[in-house]
């Protein structure tokens, strides 16, 4: 969500569109102003361009947003090649020259355009010009929600369905066993589908739009949006020198053969013998995720290991590195995927414990 001490771009082409740009700039943390070379000002900091489209089509990517002092139209045409996808593209805001209107035109929800906009408007005294149905009709916005609270959208082009639902006040099937969405929509519209071991798949949908979130793979139909919660912790064990390949790919097998999402991967862990491993560490930068390292005291306190390694033990005396590791760095969850191993890799997956009274057990 894009705030004010987010990096923002703020362009200008005109005088008094600069001059505009300056008293915005001044509030935000981390601003750059760009403004056109034919109205630059020496005594004022900003950057100066010659060509708009070269310009932002070299700076797009990296701001989270850009504030447009200009005509509408020259925006549009400015980054019809450079956008992507609403859950990819930075915020985007136009404002006119002398004020009056701040323009949310990209990106309102996951990037932040419409509360970049609200701010703006604060600050300058413009008229906010937000155009999301959402936010005009006063309905949850789904995936500001799953935003707000760290889910990750699996399949984007599901939230039309679900937001169309909403607006149209329609209850909609939701499968949400660990609480995630819990207060964020109408009790009312709210149809509850569990996964347990008599429904695995959570058969039930129906037709119309819906929104599962979980950590597991089911089939589902496009309507369904599918929300990751960041609830699955990798423990590793290796030998020393193991590359990186072989421990993603014995991870991806394991993901695979107990039907679980990337997405929802948290971090990884291991002991501390193996902090300087190059392997482990690429393999981690690979998922991007965090990489925490336990000592061996930490490791051989944790209880009812599943399988326990005297290879293991003999060699660093403790039972376990990666089903110890994957439960620590799971603040004492629920192991699922038992220790997987090839020749050089042990990996075990634990899930986080919820305040949901599902059994993790059970889904």
């Amino acid at each position: 969500m894009t705030s004010l001490s987010a990096p923002i771009a703020i362009w200008a082409l005109t005088a008094g569109g600069a001059h505009l740009g300056r008293r915005l700039n001044q509030h935000l943390v981390n601003g750059r102003l760009f403004v056109a070379a034919a109205v630059a000002d020496a005594s004022v900091e900003a950057t100066a361009f010659v060509r708009l489209q070269d310009a932002v089509t070299r700076h797009f990517d990296r701001f989270e947003a850009h504030v447009f002092i200009m005509a509408t139209g020259i925006v549009v045409r400015t980054l019809a090649d450079l956008i992507r996808h609403k859950t990819e593209d930075p915020a985007v805001v136009v404002m006119d020259e002398t004020g009056h209107y701040a323009i949310s035109l990209l990106s309102g929800h996951l990037g932040g355009a419409n509360q970049l906009t609200r701010e703006l408007a604060g600050i300058s005294g413009a008229a906010p010009v937000i155009t999301t149905a959402t936010d005009l009709r006063g309905v949850p916005a789904i995936d500001l929600i799953a935003q707000e609270r760290g889910l990750q959208i699996e399949n984007p082009d599901a939230i039309r369905f679900v937001s169309a639902a909403l607006l149209r006040q329609e209850t909609i099937a939701v499968c949400d066993p660990f609480g995630q969405l819990q207060g964020a929509l109408p009790a009312n519209m709210v149809r509850s589908i569990e996964l347990n071991a008599e429904n695995p798949t959570g058969t039930g949908w129906g037709h119309g739009p819906a929104v599962m979130v979980h950590d597991i793979h089911v089939d589902l139909p496009p309507e369904v949006l599918i929300l990751r919660p960041a609830s699955l912790f990798v423990g590793v064990g290796c030998n020393r020198g193991t590359p990186a390949g072989e421990i993603t790919s014995l991870l991806e097998t394991a993901l695979k053969r107990f039907g679980l999402a990337r997405r929802s991967l948290a971090g990884v862990a291991s002991v501390d013998l193996k902090a300087d491993e190059a392997g482990l560490e690429t393999a981690a930068g690979n998922y991007r995720l965090p990489l925490s390292f336990f000592t061996r005291d930490q490791l051989a306190a944790v209880a009812n290991i599943r399988t326990p390694s005297a290879t293991v033990e003999k060699h660093i005396g403790i039972p376990s590195v990666c089903e110890a590791a994957a439960l620590l760095a799971s603040d004492n969850g629920h192991l699922i995927v038992p220790k997987q191993h090839t020749r050089n890799v042990t990996v075990a997956i634990a899930r986080r414990a919820f305040t949901s009274s599902v059994s993790d057990q059970a889904i």
